[in-house]
C-alpha cells in the first residue's frame, strides 16, 4: 500500500477517539448537576440497604419465635411492609414532608398522594442542590416500613393476621408520618431545636410506643408466666436469628449514613464514613457489653440478649452518629446494651409479653439515644430539656393513639386468637401451612 492511501487511514483513526469524546461530551452533566446526582444515587444506595432490613427484621422474628409460629411471621413482615409502601405513597409521604402546604401549620402536614418528576426531568426544575423527588420517597419510605417491623415481633404468636395489618396501615399512613413531620418535615419539634439524626425517637420509640400499647391490649401468650415465675419459650432457630441481626447491622450503616442527606462536597463524604465506623463501633459495644453482663449476671452467656445488645448499640447510636469519638460512641452503644439486660426481665416482672426483645431495643434504648445526643453534639440549640421534651411528646401520641385503635379492633373485630388456635400454632390456625412440617414444637 502506498503513502498517499495509508495517510488518510491514519489520520481517520487518530480522530476516533476525539470523535468518541465529542459524543460523550454531550451526555456529560453539568457541573450544577453534579451534586445533585451524587446525592440522588447516595438516596438510592442507603433505601435498598435499610430494604434490605425488612430481610434482617424477618430472619430475626422467624428465628426467635417458637416453630408453630414462622410462617406466621414471614407473612407478616412481607405484608407489613407492602402495606407501608402503598399507605405512604397515598397518605404518609406528604403528611410527613408537606413543605408550604400544612393543613395545621407545624403540627399536620398535607392530605395528598406522593408524586415524582416527569420522565428525563422534561420540563421540570429540580432542586438541583439535593436530590430527586423518587429517591427522597424511595428512602423515607424504608424508614417508615421499619417502624412496622418493629411492632410486629412484640405482638408475635397470639395476634390475628387481619387486625395486625389494619393497624399497619393506620401506622405508617398516619402515626408515623403526623409525628415525624414534627421533626423532619419542618415541623414544631424541629423548630425547638429537637436533635434526632436518623430516628432513636422518630423512628425506633415510636414502634416501641406502638408495640408496647399493643402488648397491653393483647395480653401475654399462654402459660408465659405461671405461679409469679416467668417460662421461657426457646426459639425455633438461633442460626437464623443471628443471621437476622447481622443483616440489620449491615443495613444500618444505610440507615445512619444516608440519613446525612448530602453527599456533595468532600465534607460530607467525610462525615458519611464517620457515621459509618460510629455506627458499627456502637454495635460492638452493645454486644460485649450484653455478652459480659450476662455472664456476670447468669455465669453463662445468652445469646438473645447478646443479639438484641447488638440493636440495642444501633438504636442508641441512631439520634447522633456524626458527633461522638470512637470511643464515645462505643459507650453510647454500650449502655444501650446494658439496657436491654436488665429491661428484658422487668417487663417480665411486669407480665409484658414481648417476643423478640423489641421494646428494651427500640424504646428504652431508643429514649437513651435520644438523651445521649446532648453528650457530645454541643449546637446552640441542643438541649436535655428540649430532647426530653420530644420523647414525651411523642410518646404520649403514639402510646395515646396506638392504644386507642388496638382497643377499638380489640372492641370490634377482635385481635387475639382462640386459646386453642394459639396452642396449635398460628401456622396451620391461620394460614393453614407450616415453615417446618417435618417438625412440631
Amino acid at each position: 500500500m502506498t503513502l498517499s492511501k495509508t495517510l488518510p487511514i491514519v489520520a481517520a483513526l487518530t480522530a476516533l477517539p476525539t470523535m468518541g469524546l465529542a459524543q460523550d461530551a454531550e451526555v456529560l452533566p453539568v457541573s450544577s448537576e453534579v451534586g445533585f446526582i451524587f446525592n440522588t444515587f447516595m438516596f438510592l444506595v442507603a433505601g435498598f440497604l435499610v430494604f434490605w432490613m425488612a430481610a434482617g427484621f424477618a430472619m430475626l422474628e422467624a428465628g426467635l419465635v417458637r416453630s408453630k409460629n414462622v410462617a406466621m411471621q414471614l407473612t407478616k413482615n412481607i405484608a407489613l411492609f407492602s402495606l407501608a409502601a402503598i399507605a405512604y405513597y397515598l397518605i404518609g409521604y406528604n403528611l410527613m414532608y408537606p413543605g408550604d402546604g400544612w393543613t395545621i401549620d407545624g403540627i399536620l402536614g398535607a392530605f395528598s398522594t406522593a408524586g415524582l418528576e416527569p420522565v428525563g426531568l422534561e420540563g421540570a426544575e429540580p432542586d438541583l442542590t439535593y436530590a430527586s423527588v423518587g429517591s427522597d420517597f424511595f428512602f423515607q419510605l424504608m424508614f417508615c416500613a421499619t417502624t412496622a417491623s418493629i411492632v410486629s415481633g412484640t405482638l408475635a404468636e397470639r395476634i390475628k393476621l387481619w387486625p395486625f395489618l389494619f393497624f399497619v396501615i393506620a401506622l405508617t399512613a398516619f402515626i408515623y408520618p403526623i409525628q415525624a413531620s414534627w421533626k423532619w418535615g419542618g415541623g414544631f419539634l424541629d423548630g425547638m431545636g429537637f436533635q434526632d439524626f436518623a430516628g432513636s425517637t422518630v423512628v425506633h420509640s415510636v414502634g416501641g410506643w406502638a408495640a408496647l400499647a399493643g402488648a397491653l391490649t393483647l395480653g401475654p401468650r399462654i402459660g408465659k408466666y405461671k405461679e409469679g415465675r416467668t417460662v421461657p419459650f426457646m426459639g425455633s432457630n438461633l442460626p437464623l436469628a443471628t443471621l437476622g441481626t447481622f443483616i440489620l447491622w449491615l443495613g444500618w450503616f444505610g440507615f445512619n449514613g444516608g440519613s446525612q442527606l448530602y453527599m456533595n462536597t468532600a465534607g460530607n463524604v467525610a462525615d458519611i464514613s464517620r457515621i459509618f465506623s460510629n455506627t458499627n463501633t456502637a454495635a460492638a459495644g452493645g454486644a460485649i457489653a450484653a455478652l459480659i453482663l450476662t455472664q456476670l449476671l447468669y455465669k453463662k452467656v445468652d445469646l438473645t440478649m447478646v443479639l438484641n445488645g447488638a440493636l440495642a448499640g444501633l438504636v442508641s447510636i441512631t439520634a447522633e452518629p456524626l458527633t461522638p469519638s470512637l470511643g464515645a460512641a462505643t459507650l453510647i452503644g454500650a449502655v444501650g446494651g446494658v439496657i436491654v439486660v436488665f429491661a428484658v426481665p422487668f417487663l417480665d416482672k411486669l407480665k409484658i409479653d414481648d417476643v423478640v426483645g423489641a421494646i428494651p431495643v427500640h424504646l428504652f434504648a431508643g429514649i437513651w439515644g435520644t438523651i445521649a445526643v446532648v453528650l457530645t453534639n454541643h449546637g446552640e440549640t441542643t438541649s436535655i430539656g428540649t430532647q426530653l421534651y420530644a420523647i414525651l411528646v411523642v410518646g404520649i401520641f403514639t402510646f395515646v393513639v396506638s392504644g386507642a385503635i388496638w382497643f377499638i379492633l380489640k372492641m370490634t373485630v377482635g385481635i387475639r386468637v382462640t386459646e386453642e388456635e394459639e396452642v396449635q400454632g398460628l401456622d396451620m390456625a391461620e394460614l393453614g401451612m407450616e415453615a417446618y412440617p417435618e417438625f412440631t414444637n
